[in-house]
């Protein structure tokens, strides 16, 4: 990994008269979940980047701010946390606020995204859903890709029945075999799934969300870049995505480029 450059530190050893506030990071690497689609996964272009909603969002950020952003492939997801947390890599894209990191990573507040798990049933099922208890006594499904709350994953282990499949096509199949009673999946990746595996007439998707886990960024302590400008910065363009239409529409249209990926046929380059 190149060595970053500090304007500041630049600045300061040539023209020592140079004020501090007038220094900022100029390149940031990002990392994340190589596999949560629509938000990020591998460009089949490029492996070495991440693409997606979350990548797009993030570079028009990163224009407004008038900084670089590489979003690269760190490895699965815990190898990614610990790219970021080593300071290889400066900020996770999505990361669950989790206590126990708050030692090596600084949260930026709000959540770049929040990730509506909603339940899923087959069409005409009994099973009814309007809350978690309804659950109770069913089974059901997730994928281990799936990134729900902590909170919800303790429930969960203390009063549902959940399978966990590697992916979600085994989890939707297992649905429409009647091998369980719902799966739990996100909205979009649902969506795009069913649509893909022509499943969509087949399938209910219930409201309210059972969970709803926040993507947060989160600066490495050990990140050259980690400085309050930034911090503040990046807390100010989080706090103007929910007005902007911004993330909405990266969604959309990342969730189109994910399904058109999965449509390609193996060994197909994509365009």
């Amino acid at each position: 990994m190149e060595l970053r450059r500090w304007t500041v530190l630049l600045g300061l050893s040539l023209v020592p008269t140079l004020p501090l506030a007038a220094g900022k990071c100029d390149r940031l690497v990002v990392t994340g979940s190589p596999d949560a689609p629509p938000y990020l996964w591998r460009d089949p272009q490029d492996p070495t980047h991440l693409i997606g909603a979350t990548a797009d969002v993030l570079q028009q950020v990163a224009k407004d701010l008038g900084v670089k952003i590489d979003l690269l492939y760190g490895g699965k997801r815990s190898a990614a946390l610990d790219e970021v947390r080593s300071g290889r890599m400066d900020i996770l894209a999505d990361a669950p606020l989790t206590v126990s990191e708050l030692e090596s990573l600084d949260y930026i507040h709000p959540a770049l995204a929040q990730t509506d798990y909603l339940v899923w049933t087959r069409a005409g099922s009994p099973l009814a859903y309007n809350q978690a208890t309804d659950l109770h006594g069913h089974k059901g499904a997730v994928s281990e890709k799936a990134r729900l709350t902590r909170d919800f994953e303790t429930f969960a282990g203390e009063q549902l029945t959940l399978q966990r499949t590697p992916t979600l096509t085994p989890a939707f199949q297992k649905l429409l075999l009647g091998e369980v009673d719902y799966v739990i999946a996100g909205r979009y990746s649902g969506m795009a799934m069913a649509q893909t595996l022509g499943m969509s007439k087949d399938l209910v998707a219930w409201e309210p969300p059972i969970d709803q886990p926040g993507l947060f960024l989160a600066i490495s302590h050990n990140s050259a870049c980690n400085d309050p400008w930034l911090r503040g910065q990046l807390a100010k363009k989080m706090t103007e995505l929910p007005a902007s239409g911004l993330t909405e529409a990266a969604l959309q249209r990342n969730l189109e480029r994910w399904k058109a990926q999965l449509r390609q046929p193996v060994g197909t380059p994509t365009k």
